[in-house]
């Protein structure tokens, strides 16, 4: 069977990555797929299905469902690929030079297709301790299907001992990453023809404050003396990502909106970050605005948001996962993962370890090695091994 482990990785991640999982689109066509393909093997799961009715997670228990088991995770979404350069279509696998080409092959159905194409091998093991597939969707948008799913599991009887998140760590076992509050501020101001622009609230310069507060505050961050070397940016940050505001050079901006993150590093909550701008701003900017119009104002408006991951060291599920990846080192990264909400939500103790580089992540012609994959299906083959134990 062990032979046999390389076409059927190859043959699942084609088929995954034909289907086009745009965060903006159902994912149900490829869920049905999925339990097709575990209904051949005599393995069924659980649809958490969102409030549309066109998306769906899937939870699966593989082994002894009365005992506590060790979870499998990953999501179905991926990014655009409008306005990227792709060679070729980029939900066509293309397999040239050792690698696998095509969108989502690194982030992260390559690690989908190992588990699916290890179900087998988990069927032909006595399994003690149960195994969990968590397959969710939107991750790219603010790990939005992964949370009915964990409120799911917070309810059950008996919860998992632990989760491995696939994301790309070129196996690599990951113990932290920064969480993360993504704000979007509407600046309302009062248009007027430039040439009376001492009647208008210029949207725009009030919203300037807001950024030059922001830059002030992401440099006291830099400057904090909470430290932690296993980031490659040790510290917390804090930024101005997107701001759209006016509509012609002679008319003053009546609308300006911003949007601002902060990712946050040990005691550091970026909610507690970006909420602090939020009140400056009510009570610096905002009463100056309404001053010069009463209509005239601020709406701030969450876009994500998602706990920092700080797995001790010494965790028996770092221990198993070092086990698992036959190595013995560990790290931390600055990109955002489900591992937290696993933690936060559902009190399962976990990390992130994956196939891929997150630098391929991403991006056009984006694409997984196939050592990367074969170590990958070495880890789940060792966690069958332990859990067969």
């Amino acid at each position: 069977m062990q032979h046999q482990r390389p076409d059927r990785i190859r043959k699942l991640l084609a088929d995954l990555v034909a289907f086009d999982t745009i965060s903006d689109r159902s994912n149900l066509p490829l869920i049905d797929y999925i339990e097709r393909y575990l209904a051949s093997l005599g393995v069924s799961g659980q649809r958490i299905v969102d409030d549309t009715g066109q998306k769906s997670s899937l939870w699966v228990t593989i082994g002894p469902e009365d005992k506590a088991g060790l979870v499998l995770s990953g999501h179905t979404d991926v990014v655009p690929v409008a306005g990227q350069d792709w060679s070729h279509n980029p939900f066509e696998l293309v397999e040239r030079d050792g690698r696998l080409y095509g969108r989502g092959t690194t982030d992260m159905k390559g690690f989908v297709a190992v588990c699916l194409a290890m179900v087998p091998e988990m069927l032909a093991a006595d399994l003690k301790t149960p195994i969990n597939l968590a397959i969710s969707y939107d991750e790219e948008i603010g790990c939005v299907g992964v949370r009915p799913m964990l409120r799911d599991v917070a309810r059950k009887p008996i919860r998992p001992l632990g989760c491995f998140v696939g994301e790309p760590t070129q196996m690599q076992v990951i113990i932290g990453h920064k969480g993360k509050h993504g704000v979007r501020a509407t600046f309302r101001g009062l248009a007027r023809h430039s040439s009376i622009a001492p009647d208008s609230v210029n949207a725009i310069e009030y919203a300037a404050d807001l950024i030059t507060e922001i830059r002030r505050r992401a440099a006291l961050l830099a400057a904090d003396a909470e430290r932690d070397s296993l980031y490659d940016v040790p510290h917390s940050t804090l930024l101005t990502s997107i701001v759209h505001g006016g509509a012609a050079l002679n008319i003053v901006p009546d609308s300006c909106v911003v949007e601002f993150e902060c990712r946050g590093i040990g005691i550091t909550e970026s909610r507690q970050v970006t909420d602090a701008i939020i009140a400056w701003a009510k009570a610096e900017i905002e009463p100056d605005m309404r001053k010069r119009h009463p209509e005239c104002g601020i709406d701030f408006e969450e876009i994500l948001d998602y706990p920092a991951l700080d797995t001790a060291a010494d965790a028996p599920i770092v221990t198993l996962a070092k086990q698992l990846a036959g190595r013995n080192d560990h790290a931390k990264v600055a990109f955002g993962t489900e591992a937290s909400l696993f933690v936060s939500m559902a009190d399962v103790p976990s990390v992130v370890v994956g196939p891929g580089s997150i630098a391929q992540a991403h991006t056009p012609d984006e694409f997984v090695e196939m050592s990367q994959l074969a170590a990958c299906g070495d880890f789940v083959a060792r966690l069958i091994a332990h859990c067969a134990k």
